[in-house]
This record gives C-alpha cells, structure tokens and sequence, in this order.
C-alpha cells in the first residue's frame, strides 16, 4: 500500500471512529437521562468498577479532569451514595474512592443497556464479521496501549 493511499485509509479510519464514538455518547447520554448521574459520574464510576478503589488522583488521571474538578465530582457522587471514602488499609495518610453498591447497579444497567444497543445495531452482521469486528478493536486497542507505554518510557528517560 503506498503512502497516500495509506494516508486516505487512515483518514477515513479516523473519521469512522470520531462517527462512531459520537453516537456511542450521544446514546450513552440519552440512556443516562433515566438514571441520576452526570455522563462525568458515570465515567469515573465505570472507572472504579473496572479498577476497583482509587485515590483522587489516580482518578482525575483517568477521567482527564482536574484534581479540583475531581473532588467535587466525587462529593455530589458521595452525597448520592454512589461512593464512599474510605482510609487506605496500608497507609492511613491515603483516602480511596470506594464504589457502593447503588453505584454498581446503576453501571451494570447502564452498560446493559448499551449492550443491546449495540447487538441491536448489530443483529443483521454475520457472527463471522462480528468476530473480526471483536479481533480488530481490540487489536487497535492493543496498539494504542502499546503506544502509550512506549510514550510513557520515553518521558522517564
């Protein structure tokens, strides 16, 4: 494949996904609008199910927000029993971000529901192309965290 052809391929590559993570947000915000919690919340809730406790900080690091921006998410989060603080068990000094059990179930709905949005979407494509589907993102997904540690490495060096 020669390098303008790549480049076109890429773009459009590029563009299919900007599409496609437009309708996942604008879906995922019209499934919210049925639950108590901002699209912010829900995504530092995914974060904590799939990553267990985590200080402010490590949080605000994956919801690309600011650390300040961060506490008040979590203190409207705590207030509606979504989360709780709790102490570190290792290091007292440490305050972790606690998912409760209101916050779990609101999660599993919500992604529940995006789930079969998504088969919805999908139940005309062949098992086989969903299957390549599957293998394709993740290897993207893959590529991109590979990315991002070589990143990370050469910052350190």
């Amino acid at each position: 494949m020669n390098d303008n052809r790549s480049a076109t391929t890429i773009a459009e590559i590029e563009k299919e996904l900007r599409y496609i993570s437009g309708i996942i947000k604008q879906k995922g915000r019209e499934i919210l609008n049925n639950y108590p919690i901002t699209t912010p919340q829900f995504i530092a809730l995914q974060w904590l199910l799939e990553d267990g406790d985590l200080t402010i900080g490590e949080l605000s690091n994956k919801i690309n927000l600011a650390f300040s921006t961060t506490t008040d998410l979590v203190d409207r989060m705590e207030k509606n029993h979504l989360v709780e603080r709790k102490k570190d068990t290792k290091d007292r000094r440490v305050v972790r971000i606690h998912l409760l059990e209101k916050g779990k179930q609101i999660i599993n709905e919500v992604i529940v529901k995006r789930q079969a949005y998504l088969q919805a979407v999908l139940e005309d494509v062949s098992t086989d192309r969903i299957d390549t589907l599957h293998d394709i993102l993740h290897l993207l997904h893959n590529q991109m965290k590979l990315d991002k540690e070589k990143q990370i490495k050469q910052t350190k060096d």
